[in-house]
């Protein structure tokens, strides 16, 4: 049994970055022109749209680490297109034929990387929302890098095997408890919760008191789908003991900005 918070350092962070990123690559990289144009769960959004928006979004966090000036430029447009900037971030990306997509989005990643891993301890970039620590900048892209990856392999019809990765988006869904209700206007409950995991090795992930009167529990895998709303509640493992935490299992997630639609439950259509 573990708490899966702690004795997390920003290099195996960055590590687990590099890895995840490897395992989307060896997904698209080989990939025909007429296959990077096939429809993902996202409505609107192809699989270059998905990759076109993790480059995006390095750029991003590579300016906010090397060049808080220009960051601030990028953050004054998304003020003046709150609506639409990421779209049309991913759409920009997406009309570029793919091979260049790829290499783009390969060599962003790679500087964003080794950025990463020269910045100083302790040091604080800017962000879209609170500036963020080069441990939890790592996190977040992991976060982005899994999700979108997640969507790109079901618009291939492809099933990842889950790794102890997932530990970095578990943590993030956990810790965004608060924020999700808090973005919906509701107020955040007052006590913590117990949140118990099995890791796809076997281990058994924690979170908060032992002795927590309310408690969600399942796989987490199923948890990391939920947070990055990519499946609906129904359709995964995730269980809720008390009227708070299950109310937060139907608005959860992970990712910043306003509440997501989420995807319906399978076999419904929206």
């Amino acid at each position: 049994m573990s708490d899966a918070s702690a004795g997390i350092s920003v290099s195996s962070v960055i590590d687990d970055l590099h890895r995840e990123s490897e395992e989307l690559d060896r997904l698209v990289g080989e990939l025909g022109e007429e296959r990077w144009a096939l429809g993902t769960p996202a409505p609107g959004w192809t699989v270059a749209h998905q990759i076109a928006h993790l480059a995006w979004t390095d750029r991003s966090a590579l300016l906010a680490v090397t060049d808080a000036e220009a960051f601030a430029k990028e953050v004054e447009k998304a003020l003046a297109s709150p609506d639409g900037f990421v779209d049309e971030g991913a759409e920009e990306g997406a009309a570029l034929p793919p091979a260049r997509l790829l290499a783009e989005w390969r060599a962003g990643r790679t500087a964003l990387e080794e950025a990463l891993r020269a910045a100083p301890p302790r040091t604080r970039f800017p962000w879209y929302g609170p500036p963020m620590s080069a441990a939890s900048m790592a996190t977040g892209r992991l976060m982005e890098t899994w999700a979108h990856g997640q969507d790109v392999a079901d618009a291939l019809h492809m099933v990842r095997a889950p790794t102890d990765r997932l530990k970095h988006v578990v943590r993030i869904g956990v810790r965004a408890r608060d924020f999700a209700f808090g973005v919906r206007g509701l107020t955040a409950p007052g006590e913590e919760f117990r949140v118990e995991l099995i890791a796809p090795s076997g281990e058994l992930w924690t979170y908060g008191p032992e002795g927590a009167a309310q408690r969600v529990t399942g796989p987490a895998l199923d948890f990391c789908l939920l947070v990055t709303q990519r499946a609906h509640r129904a359709d995964l493992a995730v269980r809720a003991e008390g009227p708070d935490a299950d109310r937060w299992l139907d608005i959860a997630q992970a990712f910043a900005g306003p509440p997501g639609s989420g995807r319906a439950p399978k076999g419904e259509v929206r």
